[in-house]
């Protein structure tokens, strides 16, 4: 009898899906998306059934499915597909309308209806009940879990009706958009404002040329105001000029680039920011650079960058580069 094949490493699996490992064990933790078997109960393998479906989860968050929601339904597409073909689900991982794993995050009832509430309330162009809902959410669930379990979702919804209505519900987007920023600029920092003293950690936050989709931005630029980071919003389509003497001027730690799609990630640029350097000669420094939004998906990102999987996992690669911070309550603002 044959040796069945130990599987691929993490760092295998990684690569060649053109993620970060720290996303792979994030996964693996909140949504259950990772390998079954340990070898010697340690190290972890993964098998074709492991990879096909954290490959569907990175093609569903790729498309701006929210990691919960894509989550699910790469589980089930692999049971669904394991069953077409006469197989039992792996196990450790829940067949269709099974429970789950256990993740901190608030019911699926409570979700879904905040959701609806949120989709509702924009149909209905009701600008004080959005404001209302957004701010229970957030002081409810905290920033990262509101972001990812209840506003992009209401806010990739409101994008669905709108591309498959014929305009129909564009004033419903705009709207919602407009009070989801609202909501998440209250979240600045209050107290002394002017300039960052010289050499002061930073995050430089920008979206790459032709690149219109700030929200996601926002959220992050958010979160670090919640986790006491400084930061600086540069805001949409930043050419790529400006950038670089942003960069040179502010020498920041961290440099986060958003790309909503494919056709606006720009890879040079990118690569740019990541080789600039300043200050004096023996003593010069650089910049890391996050690649940041389902545009920069199937890339393996290059030196001096990560790729974040989600604003959990931005925040928390962040919070390492920018120096020490609170950590955050993990029911309010944890750190994917």
């Amino acid at each position: 009898m044959s040796t069945p094949a130990p599987g691929l490493t993490s760092g295998a699996v990684a690569r060649s899906l053109g993620v970060a490992p720290t996303t792979l064990r994030s996964w693996d933790r909140r949504y259950g998306i990772g390998p079954v078997s340990r070898e010697n109960g340690r190290h972890r393998r993964w098998t074709p059934d492991d990879v096909a479906v954290v490959r569907e989860m990175c093609r569903l968050t790729a498309s701006g499915v929210p990691p919960a929601e894509a989550a699910r339904a790469a589980r089930q597409s692999a049971s669904a597909l394991a069953s077409a073909e006469g197989r039992a689900p792996a196990p450790g991982r829940p067949a269709p309308g099974s429970a789950g794993p256990v993740e901190d995050t608030p019911s699926g009832g409570d979700v879904l209806r905040e959701r609806r509430g949120l989709g509702r309330a924009a149909v209905r162009l009701d600008s004080r009940a959005l404001d209302s809902l957004l701010e229970s959410a957030i002081a409810r669930h905290g920033l990262v879990t509101a972001w990812e379990e209840v506003v992009a979702p209401a806010l990739h919804a409101a994008g669905r009706s709108w591309e498959t209505s014929g305009d129909r519900y564009v004033e419903v987007e705009h709207l919602l958009s407009w009070h989801v920023s609202t909501a998440l600029r209250r979240m600045a920092p209050r107290g002394p404002g002017g300039p960052l003293p010289a050499a002061t950690p930073h995050v430089l936050l920008a979206c790459v040329p032709n690149e219109q989709h700030t929200l996601p931005l926002e959220a992050l630029a958010a979160g670090l105001a919640e986790l006491g980071l400084p930061a600086r919003m540069f805001g949409a389509a930043v050419p790529p000029e400006a950038l670089d003497r942003a960069v040179r001027r502010t020498g920041p730690a961290a440099v986060v680039l958003w790309a909503q799609a494919r056709s606006t990630a720009n890879h040079p640029l990118a690569r740019h920011v990541a080789a600039t350097s300043w200050g004096v000669r023996g003593a010069r420094s650089r910049t890391t650079v996050l690649l940041a939004g389902p545009g920069w998906a199937g890339q393996t990102p290059g030196p001096g960058m990560l790729r974040p999987g989600g604003l959990r996992e931005a925040l928390a690669a962040l919070r390492g580069l920018c120096g020490p911070a609170p950590a955050p309550d993990e029911g309010s603002c944890a750190a994917e």
